[in-house]
């Protein structure tokens, strides 16, 4: 197993962490974990590679080492602009490679559209938007945010570490035990003898600004960096967004520049399924002059 190290940032008045995989600095990459999950999920991938990539991958506000945001709730702007921030930081001189997987695919691939000439290569690991919404929708999403902060989500705590990889290894029947323990101890924190998530609860609570998906593809068509689109086999995203098989091509087709493949017998963590498959993909692309 590849040995990381913790770099600290102030980034936009919160303490980052960002995990480094110390490697060839003319070889950078930057990976982006998403929704609910921790930078160091990214270790079975980074393991699995061949070349000696200088790694980085922050915890996004609101998880793992990072500060929680200072709001009620979290959007993609602050995303953007972390985002912008950190790569002032890890390479303010040179376009970078965006690794991002599920939220942080989506932010990177809003970024490659808004920030065309900060990106050199991107490879989008199942970030394929929200389902689009309609202006009339807005009534009922500002009183559903309205009504979950007087009652603030909370996450579950476990009774041990032993008790969240069983959680993990039920969500995800492709994920080993060891694999498990792993991102257990990663995804949780020792609280007064339990084991709670390190993870701000105000992630669950909705978005009050309706997703726009005019929005979206608008800054998708400016990207202008190479692109790889990867999916999975077993993925169930799609259907849990409610994006069906024709909206899913046209998202796919806003991007000017791209790849598109498929990783077999993996879920939507890919990352975690098929390791070795998904690094060979990714170098495969990354690598390629042409």
């Amino acid at each position: 197993m590849r040995h990381s190290e913790s770099l600290y940032f102030d980034v936009r008045r919160l303490r980052y962490h960002v995990r480094h995989w110390p490697g060839d600095a003319d070889r950078r990459i930057v990976l982006l974990h998403g929704w609910m999950d921790v930078s160091a999920s990214f270790q079975f991938l980074v393991d699995a590679m061949s070349q000696h990539w200088d790694v980085f991958a922050p915890d996004w506000r609101g998880y793992g080492e990072s500060d929680w945001g200072q709001s009620d709730c979290y959007w993609f702007p602050d995303y953007l602009g972390d985002l912008d921030a950190l790569l002032e930081r890890i390479q303010p001189e040179h376009p970078v490679n965006l690794v991002g997987h599920s939220l942080g695919g989506n932010v990177a691939t809003l970024y490659a559209g808004v920030r065309p000439g900060r990106v050199s290569k991107l490879v989008n690991l199942e970030g394929f938007g929200m389902s689009a919404t309609q202006p009339g929708q807005a009534p009922s999403r500002y009183a559903r945010w309205l009504q979950e902060l007087h009652a603030p989500p909370r996450l579950r705590s476990y009774p041990d570490f032993a008790a969240l990889a069983d959680r993990l290894q039920k969500n995800n029947a492709r994920l080993t035990r060891e694999r498990a323990e792993f991102l257990a101890r990663h995804w949780g924190r020792e609280v007064d003898g339990r084991v709670d998530l390190r993870g701000d609860p105000a992630h669950k609570i909705v978005n009050p600004i309706l997703y726009r998906y005019e929005e979206a593809r608008a800054i998708w068509q400016q990207v202008s960096a190479p692109v790889l689109w990867v999916d999975a086999s077993e993925s169930e995203a799609l259907k849990r967004i409610g994006i069906g098989a024709e909206q899913y091509a046209e998202r796919r087709a806003a991007i000017p520049n791209m790849r598109h493949v498929t990783i077999p017998d993996a879920g939507h963590m890919l990352h975690h399924d098929q390791p070795e498959t998904l690094a060979a993909r990714i170098e495969e692309f990354l690598l390629d002059r042409a």
